[in-house]
């Protein structure tokens, strides 16, 4: 589905990816775990469009990437949360819900997928008509994750989603990974809470200063000595 060859990508001078490889299959969850500063979030800009690769081959299902413009690279099936959501906070919920459905294909299914997304978070029924910004942060996580899920897209990246949230929040958002992952969606996932996101993905890839470092199934790498200490303080 989504395949990575030897791309390259930074921010003037600095080079933030460096001969990044990697492939997503359909159906798959897979994670890219790494320590502050490795390029796990600049990965995500450089395949949704927000950042040109300077070098390397990125596809979606055989289609070039790198030729497209931003916009474009959502009808592809990419659908892209942020770090820290990025919801329009002086909207409600459900506009900002509306606002995941813009392309054409996507409007013509709207209450179709809106009642999906509110089976799957109804919080957000609850909450419809209420200012995204005057929610707590981890229902505005959930509100992200479903706007992206708005598009119906074939895979979904999310960007530490477990970010400034607490604890009991942070296993919902976790839970959620796996029961998207079970409805048939494919995921990828950065995320620096590498315990608890070996636990529900089956792959992961460990980036380190914007080179994969190594990679292998989810539970391999929680079981692995290297990884235990130096990022799980093991």
């Amino acid at each position: 589905m989504l395949e990575l060859s030897g791309v390259c990508a930074g921010y003037g001078g600095f080079h933030a990816l460096n001969d990044v490889s990697m492939a997503v299959d359909a159906g798959e969850s897979v994670a890219v775990i790494g320590a502050n500063g490795a390029g796990k979030t600049t990965l995500l800009r450089v395949i949704s469009g927000m950042l040109p690769a300077s070098a390397g081959r990125l596809t979606m299902n055989g289609q070039d990437l790198r030729a497209l413009p931003s916009h474009k690279v959502l009808a592809t099936g990419i659908a892209h949360v942020p770090e820290n959501r990025h919801l329009f906070p002086r909207l409600t919920v459900e506009q900002n819900l509306r606002l995941g459905a813009f392309l054409p294909e996507a409007r013509k299914h709207f209450a179709e997928r809106l009642e999906y997304v509110y089976g799957l978070f109804p919080r957000l029924k609850e909450r419809r008509s209420q200012f995204a910004g005057t929610m707590s942060g981890g229902e505005q996580q959930l509100c992200a994750i479903g706007r992206a899920l708005m598009s119906k897209p074939k895979i979904i990246l999310l960007d530490e989603p477990s970010t400034g949230l607490a604890p009991v929040v942070v296993q919902q958002v976790f839970d959620l990974v796996r029961k998207i992952r079970d409805d048939g969606y494919t995921v990828l996932i950065v995320e620096q809470n590498v315990t608890q996101v070996l636990q529900v993905v089956d792959r992961a890839y460990l980036l380190s200063v914007g080179r994969v470092e190594t990679s292998g199934r989810a539970a391999d790498l929680l079981a692995s000595e290297e990884v235990q200490k130096a990022y799980m303080g093991l």
